[in-house]
C-alpha cells in the first residue's frame, strides 16, 4: 500500500496507532543518505529532558536539550513549507494540577539553504533547547509529565528517516537552572574530521545555486523572446522605433531614447518580480510550487491563460490605465519614455500576462534571486530589439510583416501553457497520493497537445481568429513535423518506457497503473525492473523454493537516490537480467507508516538505541540495523537461504558496472 499524508500536528501521536499508514509530506523530496558509513548506526543526536527553575518565578521549565554532532542540523518547529523536512515536534501529557501555555519556545534558528531539499530551510546545529515553561502547582511530586517528541535530521548530502522518542520526566526530578538557552555556535563543523564532509562541499552547494539562478534566467529569456512573437508585441517593435527615430533630432539621440525605453522595460518587470516577493515574502513562489492547494489553483490559472491564447477569450487590464499611461507618455522626457514602456506593458498584458505567470511559476526556489533573475532575463529580452533595432533601423526592414502567423504563435504557446499546467495538476496529486493523474495519463495528456499542435501547424485544426490563408510555410510545417514526432517519441512511455527526454516532468515510474497492477508478480517492464516482494519472510520462502539468493534492497517510497538507481542502474541489461532472472529481488521499505498488528509492535534495543517497532517502516529499520548495522538508505546486500549475507554490499553510485560487480560477487558465493 503506498503511503499517503504524513499529518502534522496534534495527529502525529495518532500516526503511530493507525492502521494504512501516512508518509511525512517531508519525505516526497528527501534525500535518504547517498552514502554509506560502513559498520556504523548513524544516531548524531543525543537528547536530554528534565524539569529546571524557570527564570521566571514561580515557573519551571520543561527543557528538550538536543546535543548534535558536528555537520548535521536539526529542523524548527516552524517550517512554512508543507515538501520540506519534518519540523520537531512536542506533544505533552500533563498530570492534574500542572497548566502550560501550549508554547514550546526555541531560539532563533539558522535559515539557510538545504541543498537536501533546494529550499530556504529554519534549522539548529550543534547545541539547541528547547523550553517549555510549565506551572507545577500543587501537584505531587511522584506525578510525571509523559509525551514524545518528532524530529529529523539531515546533512549537506544526506537525511535519516523521522524518529519518534517516547519521554516521562518526575515532577520531584527538579535539576539546576540553565544560564544560556541559546547558545552560540561555536562552528563545529569546519574543523570536524568527517568522512562524509568534503571540503568543498560549501562551494559546490553555492555552485548548485549559482547555476539555479542561471538557470531561472535563461528561463526567463526563453519565454520573453517567445512574447515578442505574440500579436501583442510584435507589432510594436516597428512602430515604437520608428516613433524614437522620427522625435529624435539626431540618430544618437534616437537610439539613446529607445536604449533607455528598453531599461524601463526592464526596471518594469523586474519591479514586478520583486514587488510580488515583497508582499507575499520571499518563500511564496516556493509554497506555491510545493502546497497541493496552491498547485490545483496554478493549474487553474494556467490553463485559464492557455484558453485565452487559443482565442476563447482576452484577459486585459483595465483600459482607464492604459489610457492614463499612454496620456503621460506625452509629457516627453525621461519620464515621458518611462510611462510609454508602461504603456507597453498594460497594453500587451493579454499576451505577456501568461508568460509572466509561467516565468514566476519556474522560479519557485524560495529567495528573492530567483524571481528577479528570471523577470530580469523576461525583460531583457522584450527590451533588445527596441535599442538594437533603434541602433540599426535598416534590419527593420528584415523583420517579417505582421500576419496570420503571430496568432498561430499565440495559439501554440497556449497549448504548451496547457500542458505545462498538468505539471503543476501532478504535483498536487503525488502529494495528496489520490492516483487521479498517474504516469501513463500524464504522458497521454501530453502526447494528445503534441499532437494538437502539429494538427495545428498542418492546418487541420482551424481556430476562431485564424486567418482565411491556409498555406502553409516551410518553417511552420517544420515546427509541426517535430511536434508530430515529439508525440510519437511520448507514445511508448504510456506502456513503461522510460522517455528520458522528459525526464522529472511525469510522474515517476513507480507511480503508475500498469506498476500498480503488476507489483506482486514483480520483473522487468519496458526496461523497468520491480521487487517480486515487499516482505522479508515470504522473499526467503521463495528465495529457497527457487533455488536462488534473496537480494535485499532497503529503500523509500520518497528516497529520491533510491529512484535514481531504479531508473538509471536496474535498466541496464546486465543488471536486470539479474534481478529477474538469478536472485529474488526484496524491496524494504523503512518510511512505511503502515502500523503492524498489535500483537507484533515491540521495542527493541541494539546498538544503546531503542527502536520502537510499530509499524511496517520500523521493522524493516531494525532488521536492517540490527542485522547489518546500517541505517542509511539505499543499501543492497544479498543473502542465502539461511538468511546469512553472501559477498559484499552496495549503496548509491549510478555506475552500473559496479553494480554488476556486486551483484556478480554475491552470486559466486552463493553458488
Amino acid at each position: 500500500m503506498r503511503p499517503a499524508l504524513y499529518l502534522r500536528g496534534t495527529m502525529f501521536k495518532n500516526l503511530r496507532h493507525i492502521g494504512g499508514g501516512a508518509l511525512a509530506l517531508a519525505f516526497l523530496i528527501t534525500l535518504f543518505t547517498p552514502l554509506l558509513v560502513s559498520g556504523q548506526i548513524l544516531d548524531p543526536v543525543k537528547w536530554q529532558i528534565g524539569l529546571h527553575p524557570s527564570p521566571e518565578s514561580g515557573k519551571t521549565d520543561l527543557v528538550f536539550h538536543a546535543s548534535v554532532e558536528p555537520c548535521w542540523h536539526i529542523y524548527s518547529q516552524h517550517l512554512e513549507n508543507d515538501m520540506g523536512p519534518l519540523p520537531t515536534y512536542f506533544e505533552l501529557q500533563l498530570p492534574e494540577g500542572v497548566t502550560w501555555d501550549g508554547e514550546v519556545r526555541e531560539c532563533a534558528p539558522i535559515t539557510e539553504y538545504d541543498p537536501n531539499f533546494m529550499m530556504d530551510l529554519n534549522f539548529f546545529e550543534e547545541e539547541v533547547f528547547w523550553v517549555a515553561q510549565l506551572d507545577l502547582g500543587e501537584a505531587a511530586a511522584t506525578d510525571s509529565i509523559k509525551g514524545f517528541l518528532s524530529f529529523m535530521v539531515c546533512d549537506s548530502a544526506r537525511c535519516l528517516p523521522p524518529e519518534d522518542i517516547d519521554f516521562a520526566v518526575a515532577l520531584g526530578s527538579v535539576g539546576p537552572a540553565i544560564s544560556d538557552y541559546c547558545p552560540p555556535s561555536q562552528h563545529l563543523c569546519h574543523g570536524a574530521d568527517e568522512e562524509h564532509v568534503e571540503p568543498a562541499s560549501e562551494t559546490h552547494e553555492d555552485s548548485d545555486q549559482e547555476e539555479g539562478i542561471w538557470g531561472v534566467f535563461w528561463l526567463g529569456m526563453l519565454l520573453g523572446f517567445a512574447a515578442l512573437l505574440t500579436p501583442c508585441v510584435f507589432p510594436m517593435i516597428p512602430m515604437t522605433v520608428s516613433f524614437f527615430t522620427k522625435q529624435s533630432k539626431t540618430r544618437a539621440q534616437g537610439i539613446r531614447n529607445a536604449t533607455i525605453y528598453g531599461l524601463f522595460i526592464i526596471v518594469i518587470y523586474t519591479g514586478l518580480g520583486l514587488l510580488l516577493t515583497a508582499i507575499f515574502g520571499p518563500d511564496v513562489l516556493n509554497v506555491i510550487s510545493t502546497n497541493p492547494y496552491f498547485n490545483v489553483f496554478l493549474f487553474i490559472l494556467l490553463v485559464i491563460f492557455g484558453a485565452s491564447f487559443l482565442g476563447a477569450f482576452e484577459i486585459q487590464l483595465p483600459a482607464s490605465w492604459a489610457n492614463k499611461t499612454d496620456q503621460a507618455a506625452d509629457r516627453g522626457g525621461i519620464i515621458g519614455i518611462f510611462f510609454m514602456a508602461a504603456t507597453l506593458a498594460i497594453v500587451s498584458f493579454s499576451c505577456t500576462g501568461p508568460l509572466v505567470g509561467s516565468a514566476l511559476a519556474g522560479a519557485a526556489t524560495g529567495s528573492y534571486a530567483a524571481p528577479t533573475a528570471i523577470m530580469f532575463g523576461f525583460s531583457l529580452a522584450l527590451a533588445l530589439p527596441f535599442a538594437l533595432f533603434s541602433a540599426f533601423p535598416g534590419w527593420l526592414n528584415s523583420l517579417p510583416q505582421s500576419g496570420g502567423w503571430l496568432n498561430n504563435v499565440k495559439v501554440v504557446l497556449g497549448l504548451i501553457e496547457i500542458g505545462f499546467a498538468f505539471k503543476f495538476l501532478s504535483n498536487a496529486d503525488l502529494v495528496l497520493q489520490l492516483g487521479l493523474l498517474q504516469r501513463e495519463l500524464f504522458i497521454a495528456i501530453w502526447v494528445a497537445v503534441s499532437l494538437a499542435i502539429a494538427f495545428y501547424l498542418f492546418g487541420w485544426i482551424v481556430l476562431p481568429h485564424d486567418s482565411d490563408n491556409r498555406r502553409i510555410g516551410v518553417f511552420r510545417f517544420s515546427i509541426g513535423l517535430v511536434a508530430f514526432i515529439f508525440a510519437i517519441y511520448l507514445f511508448p512511455g504510456m506502456w513503461g518506457a522510460p522517455v528520458k527526454m522528459i525526464s522529472g516532468f511525469p510522474p515517476p515510474a513507480f507511480y503508475s497503473e500498469w506498476q500498480h497492477g503488476t507489483s506482486a508478480e514483480g520483473g522487468s517492464h519496458a526496461g523497468h525492473v520491480e521487487a517480486r516482494f515487499t516482505d522479508y519472510e515470504e522473499g526467503l520462502a521463495a528465495a529457497k523454493a527457487e533455488g536462488k539468493p534473496m537480494l535485499l534492497d532497503f529503500t523509500g517510497w520518497a528516497c529520491v537516490n533510491c529512484r535514481k538507481m531504479e531508473e538509471q542502474v536496474w535498466p541496464n541489461a546486465e543488471v536486470a537480467r539479474i534481478l529477474t532472472e538469478d536472485v529474488v529481488l526484496v524491496s524494504l521499505y523503512v518510511d512505511d507508516r503502515q502500523a503492524l498488528p498489535e500483537g507484533e509492535q515491540r521495542v527493541e534495543s541494539y546498538g544503546g538505541k531503542d527502536f520502537k517497532i510499530r509499524n511496517i517502516g520500523n521493522k524493516w529499520s531494525y532488521l536492517q540495523a540490527s542485522k547489518f548495522n546500517q541505517n542509511a538508505q539505499p543499501f543492497y546486500v544479498m543473502l542465502d537461504h539461511d538468511g546469512n549475507q553472501i559477498g559484499g554490499s552496495a549503496g548509491y553510485d549510478p555506475d552500473p558496472e559496479l553494480f554488476i560487480d556486486f551483484l556478480k560477487e554475491g552470486l559466486a558465493a552463493f553458488h
